[in-house]
């Protein structure tokens, strides 16, 4: 097997060398080699992570759009992946989340990779957590674009710093926003389309009434709502302040390292789930006593290839 570039290659090497590593990753996530760069990109990795969710139409893509020339503008690489919902039938998808965003081709310092959701209901494909893990070493910004189903976004937490949640004039009064079950969820609240003027404050102000009847602040954490154009830029400088507000936020008192822990974590469970289902986890927590899981999230990649293996061992020991 080709050997692995080192990251000042991959940097170097540009988006060609970055998709073939992708591809690897998507492919051979067992392979040692690839668990042991993994764990080297998350050492080395300072980029930050912005996930975005939100109803389908809400305006996402036009977003991540806006967002990438905002980065560029400021002379910061953007990493985005788009998760593209697939087929219940094929489990194929379109992954056409690429082709609404007008990157320049040419422009070495954006990078845009589409994945398949697959049959995962929380709107992040087996990969994804990897795959941030990896871009994040490379990149100074990265933005996850996520299927948007709307009351399974639970996956996106563990996978990004900072949650967005998308929602656009009209979706509803605040009632239906807690109805929607993910008022719980974002960081920052980002409300499209603001060029509809009073419909767009009026969304602004359900949302605004929506989070204080579900929680006004985590653990010191305001969540703020900003109204945004994408089209015009309107807003877009103030919603890029609101999510650094929040990256540093994390920054403090170690609660950035503790959430990328619990994001290791979530990838063994994933692991675990890939390779033996739903069950396999209950099997898991029998397998492996209460020591291992309280280290659980602090162990290396390379640590968890052994720990799936193990568990194989003891499933189907004769």
């Amino acid at each position: 097997m080709i050997a692995l570039p080192d990251l000042d290659q991959l940097r170097q090497g540009g988006k060609l060398a970055l998709s073939r590593l992708l591809t690897r990753l998507e492919t051979s996530s067992a392979d040692p080699d690839v668990a042991a760069f993994l764990d080297h990109s998350c050492a080395a990795g300072s980029g930050r992570v912005l996930g975005l969710t939100g109803p389908p139409g809400v305006g996402k893509s036009t977003l991540t759009d806006a967002l990438i020339r905002h980065f560029r503008g400021q002379g910061q690489s953007v990493a985005v992946l788009a998760i593209d919902p697939s087929s219940r039938f094929t489990g194929g998808a379109l992954l056409g989340d690429r082709t609404r965003l007008h990157t320049d081709p040419d422009d070495q310092g954006v990078f845009v990779r589409s994945m398949a959701a697959r049959d995962r209901l929380g709107g992040l494909s087996d990969h994804a957590i990897a795959a941030i893990a990896l871009l994040r070493a490379v990149v100074d910004r990265v933005i996850v674009e996520s299927v948007g189903i709307g009351q399974s976004e639970s996956d996106l937490v563990q996978a990004c710093d900072t949650l967005v949640l998308c929602i656009q004039p009209g979706s509803g009064d605040s009632l239906q926003f807690m109805k929607a079950g993910i008022m719980e969820l974002p960081d920052v609240v980002a409300v499209t389309k603001a060029d509809m003027g009073a419909a767009a404050k009026r969304a602004a102000s359900d949302v605004t009434g929506a989070l204080s009847l579900a929680r006004t602040e985590r653990e010191g954490w305001s969540v703020p709502v900003c109204e945004v154009s994408a089209t015009t830029g309107r807003g877009i400088p103030e919603l890029v302040e609101a999510t650094d507000g929040h990256d540093a936020f994390l920054a403090r008192d170690g609660r950035l390292s503790v959430k990328r822990s619990g994001q290791h974590r979530h990838w063994l469970e994933d692991m675990i789930v890939s390779r033996f289902g739903r069950a396999g986890l209950t099997a898991a927590s029998k397998a492996f006593d209460q020591r291992f899981w309280e280290v659980a999230d602090r162990l290396p990649f390379t640590s968890y290839l052994q720990v799936v293996d193990a568990l194989e061992r003891r499933l189907f020991a004769k």
